[in-house]
């Protein structure tokens, strides 16, 4: 199994760990991630603006590089993966947008959104397989009780998304089960951290956060797993996920335990 790989800014920095143990479990999967070369960044934030097409460049040069070696786009980082996923539907959809874009970076072969990008976690559910993945496991999580935290933007807006039911997302409850966790549904699993509120005004972000934390523990939770660097800035960062003793965690650290390349 062979796949372009986005990487994005965050997994480079403070999110290094997120890309490692998805990288060392991949290659212990026999998954090929090929980290495409002179990427760059996606913008963070999908730009809504009808006229705004500078920031959407970027995206629609890693989806053609992706399309031309006929390999699906891997990415890791949820905001990432929303910007680039929504850019691919602008480029399908939008006539005007695909000119201008097209116009610009005057690629050997136009751009319409023909190629496809998936989240790392979209890959081991629809290509690997959840089943094939339990039967890999060498370190079993045990029964621990874990909770999925999905935040905003692997799930909306559902029409462009397409990753799970925005309501009701199974996915990273399957993920978890498949390594041997017990997946623990909560109020709050779906419910904005603050995102980049947290730099303006803390205060939202730490009452948002703290009913995350809160609802978790009150369903016998200890652990949560997200896919998204913020996500687990500002979760781990709580007062209650202090207070409660609640760790925070990405998805692909417990696969990498499970996997025993951690």
């Amino acid at each position: 199994m062979k796949y372009s790989y986005y990487p994005g800014c965050t997994l480079k920095t403070k999110a290094q760990e997120l890309e490692k143990f998805a990288l060392d479990s991949a290659n212990e999967l026999g998954i090929e991630l090929i980290e495409q070369k002179d990427w760059q960044c996606c913008g963070a934030v999908y730009p809504m603006g009808e006229d705004e097409i500078v920031t959407k460049l970027s995206s629609v040069r890693s989806l053609a590089a992706a399309k031309d070696r006929n390999e699906k786009l891997v990415t890791l980082c949820s905001a990432c993966h929303h910007v680039i996923k929504r850019v691919n539907e602008d480029m399908k959809k939008k006539v005007e947008v695909r000119e201008k874009v097209n116009n610009y970076l005057q690629l050997e072969n136009d751009y319409k959104g023909e190629g496809e990008v998936i989240h790392f976690l979209e890959m081991m559910r629809d290509d690997f397989g959840f089943e094939q993945l339990s039967k890999k496991i060498k370190k079993s999580l045990n029964g621990r009780k874990i909770g999925a935290y999905y935040g905003c933007l692997l799930l909306r807006p559902e029409k462009d998304m397409k990753f799970d039911d925005s309501e009701n997302p199974i996915i990273m409850e399957n993920f978890i089960e498949a390594l041997g966790g017990v997946a623990i549904k909560y109020p709050y699993r779906t419910e904005c951290c603050g995102g980049y509120l947290v730099t303006e005004n803390k205060s939202i972000t730490e009452e948002m956060t703290n009913n995350i934390i809160r609802s978790a523990v009150m369903n016998g939770i200890e652990e949560i797993v997200t896919a998204c660097p913020l996500c687990k800035y500002n979760l781990e960062n709580s007062h209650q996920a202090k207070k409660n003793n609640v760790s925070v965690v990405y998805f692909t650290e417990l696969l990498a335990e499970s996997l025993n390349v951690k």
